[in-house]
């Protein structure tokens, strides 16, 4: 089975290529809570996406389905609505798919799930220590449809120096483990466009197929469009993108396990690579 493909952005133009290319879930990203305070210095999006940004592409998209990221579970104040307040907004601007980061308790989780009501589909983004270390017990809250693990904040969680050192150290595959133990639907991380990336793509997407995951997000290193003021040239590299991972995905889907357990080899070997050379200094393994 396919990978579901996420591709986030807050431009309708982008939207409609990314959807004509074939991308699954549009993502806009209401998160803007203690963001800026976690990822401090680190190349990473800081989001500036609005209710309005929803609304806009909701208008535009006729396959892909819509998913909004609200904030970390919080109350309303003078400035800011709380978690209730804009989950409604959100769902009334045509989300689709509602998505939780930075869950810790299954409080939490239990609050989101019943702000939400079944009126949408539930995700929750697992990027915290706490989540991982309670996740039976925050998955078996009834109306959770779905689990995406984030490794840019879970790797900062475990003092890893790079995301992907997740991956190479089994974190993922043990988290991917216990949730396939659940019986919901999960994936991991982000992607490139095969033969791109600091870690090349293929090698995260065939890990996803060994660990049984359904879906991926299409990484900036896929397409920044935010850097792109005629939106028409990246069309082809959405189409050429899309249909090599496409394509690679029917390769890997009929891997052997002694083919996936090279691919996890030598995936570990360029993970140690990369913390050898880029991030010698920058903390502890």
């Amino acid at each position: 089975m396919a990978l579901t493909l996420m591709y986030l952005t807050n431009r309708p133009e982008v939207a409609k290529i990314a959807e004509k290319a074939g991308v699954d879930r549009i993502w806009v990203d209401l998160e803007t809570l203690g963001k800026e305070d976690r990822q401090r210095g680190m190349d990473t999006v800081k989001s500036t996406h609005t209710i309005e940004d929803v609304k806009r592409i909701r208008k535009g998209l006729k396959t892909s389905k819509l998913l909004v990221r609200i904030n970390p579970i919080h109350d309303a104040t003078n400035s800011m609505p709380g978690t209730e307040e804009e989950i409604d907004a959100s769902l009334a601007a045509g989300a689709e798919i509602l998505m939780l980061p930075m869950y810790r308790t299954k409080q939490e989780v239990e609050r989101f799930v019943r702000a939400v009501n079944q009126r949408a589909k539930t995700m929750l983004l697992l990027e915290t220590a706490e989540a991982a270390d309670l996740l039976e017990e925050q998955l078996s809250v009834p109306g959770v449809d779905e689990v995406h693990i984030g490794l840019n904040d879970l790797h900062l969680a475990y003092h890893r120096r790079f995301l992907f050192e997740l991956l190479s150290d089994q974190t993922v595959e043990q988290l991917c483990r216990r949730i396939q133990q659940i019986g919901i639907p999960y994936g991991f991380g982000g992607i490139a466009r095969i033969g791109h990336g600091m870690l090349p793509s293929e090698y995260i997407l065939a890990e996803h197929y060994r660990l049984g995951a359904s879906a991926a997000i299409l990484s900036r290193s896929f397409c920044d469009a935010n850097r792109v003021e005629d939106v028409k040239s990246i069309e082809p590299l959405f189409v050429d993108g899309v249909r090599g991972i496409r394509q690679k995905e029917q390769e890997v889907a009929l891997y052997t396990a002694k083919q996936y357990e090279e691919n996890r080899m030598r995936l570990q070997a360029i993970v140690q690579e990369i913390l050898n050379t880029q991030y010698q200094g920058k903390g502890e393994a």
